[in-house]
């Protein structure tokens, strides 16, 4: 069962648990769930909007550009130490995160990727732009600590590659009741 909520009366809350962790899921060629501490929600062109910043090497960025939309999944007490190692630390391109993290999958309202019961804030949403980041535009000493050259893009911790923002329409937002 789901509660629907009007996001706005969750926007501290969720800005509040971003830099702890909260997760940014995609069903693309499979479910793949991913940590992530950056993104803010707003309004963008008079629609409720959701912001997310992905690596170009990650699995989870081939995912959001095939299919178009993600869930946003927030704990509403406290972050699961498991689930956020592995969906922090782990590629999907290389496991199963539902099977090795444990997730309980809650089936979406309007778009086809689910929410995370265990974090059971949710936020579907539909991309309505997407941009790459222009690295000469941000300030240096952001660019130094943000984007150093010393891990390759393709390990999982990399820190090389510079990210797409996708601006996504929130569709849905709903709590996940317990049964």
């Amino acid at each position: 069962m789901k509660e629907k909520i009007n996001i706005t009366d969750y926007a501290n809350q969720i800005t509040k648990a971003l830099p702890k962790g909260i997760l940014l899921n995609t069903n693309g060629d499979k479910f793949n769930s991913m940590v992530i501490g950056w993104g803010h929600i707003g309004t963008l062109w008079s629609r409720p909007t959701f912001h997310v910043y992905v690596r170009q090497g990650r699995y989870t960025k081939a995912q959001l550009d095939k299919t178009g939309e993600f869930s946003i999944s927030v704990p509403l007490d406290r972050i699961d130490a498991n689930i956020n190692r592995v969906c922090g630390s782990q590629s999907g391109f290389h496991i199963d995160k539902v099977k090795e993290a444990g997730l309980a999958l809650e089936a979406p309202q309007v778009i086809r990727t689910p929410g995370i019961r265990q974090y059971p804030l949710t936020i579907e949403c539909k991309i309505l732009y997407a941009q790459d980041q222009d690295l000469s535009k941000i300030p240096q000493d952001i660019c130094e600590r943000m984007y150093p050259r010393d891990v390759p893009g393709t390990h999982p911790m990399a820190n090389q590659d510079f990210h797409t923002m996708y601006v996504g329409e929130i569709v849905a937002a709903y709590i996940i009741q317990s049964d």
